[in-house]
């Protein structure tokens, strides 16, 4: 079962300039994200970033997921 990343996931004006972040935190969603693509395992970012849990991993995942389910894409004519 996915993970709910609106618990996990806030977006506020005051903190990391409104950039989607783990809430209570300032770890934006973007840099686990990035770190996993870099190859970096859930364990490896936990011990960069102590304060995530599990959880939180996912629910990166999670809201990358959606939000690529509701991206619309236009071809460019070149």
């Amino acid at each position: 079962m996915r993970t709910d990343w609106r618990q996990h996931v806030e977006i506020r004006d005051d903190v990391h300039h409104g950039d989607p972040c783990i809430r209570g935190t300032r770890v934006p969603v973007r840099t686990i994200i990035g770190s996993l693509a870099d190859g970096m395992t859930v364990e490896q970012i936990r011990e960069a970033y102590a304060q995530l849990t599990p959880n939180d991993v996912q629910a990166a995942l999670a809201y990358a997921a959606e939000l690529l389910d509701n991206e619309v894409l236009l071809p460019l004519r070149a």
